[in-house]
């Protein structure tokens, strides 16, 4: 079998936090939505969702977010300089992009049972439907020549996230995904070896 080519798309991904002053074109967001929505998902009910966010709707969201986080750094009472860094890099992250989009999940059309435990399940799938999204829009991201970075933090503040984009009920935020023309390459982080993480039946 042939080794992985290192120029594939797959191999040449890479997590983007700094980005170049120029504006990402619309029709390259739409090239990655439509990425996005290709992706496979339990029972084919693509349960994702996207927002589109303006400037403006990034320092917003990035300024909320912030806030947040430092309420609850707070609470866990750790260091104020410390906290003060964390939320500053943070809002320094999301305003500097060239463009960002919030991928939200929805069980809308998922199955509804009548016990909690398959319930949990179904919610479980439509999550990773999410995340098979998100891949396929990375994976486009690098292949059009764009950076990006997946924040996992709108999970810790969802409430925040919908208030601030008036998001309808269901849309429930998931990620954050900064994109932009990259000013850095972007560090391989090494993995574990298939091996290491691989058991055979």
């Amino acid at each position: 079998m042939r080794e992985p080519n290192p120029h594939s798309v797959l191999f040449r991904r890479r997590s983007i936090r700094a980005y170049a002053p120029r504006p990402v074109p619309s029709a390259l967001i739409r090239a990655l939505l439509e990425a996005a929505i290709h992706a496979p998902s339990p029972h084919n009910r693509q349960p994702w969702r996207f927002v589109v966010l303006s400037a403006t709707a990034r320092r917003q969201l990035a300024l909320a977010m912030a806030a947040q986080l430092r309420r609850d750094r707070e609470r866990d009472g750790d260091p104020p300089d410390q906290i003060e860094r964390d939320a500053t890099r943070s809002v320094q992250r999301i305003t500097s992009a060239g463009a960002a989009i919030l991928v939200c999940m929805t069980l809308r059309d998922m199955d509804v049972y009548p016990d909690a435990k398959r319930n949990a399940a179904e919610r479980w799938m439509a999550g990773q439907g999410v995340a098979a999204a998100i891949q396929n829009l990375l994976l486009r991201a690098t292949e059009l020549g764009l950076g990006a970075s997946w924040m996992c933090a709108p999970l810790f503040c969802p409430e925040t996230v919908r208030a601030v984009l008036a998001l309808p009920n269901d849309w429930e935020p998931q990620a954050l995904i900064t994109l932009g023309f990259p000013a850095e390459e972007g560090r391989h982080r090494p993995r574990h070896p298939v091996d290491e993480v691989t058991c055979w039946r």
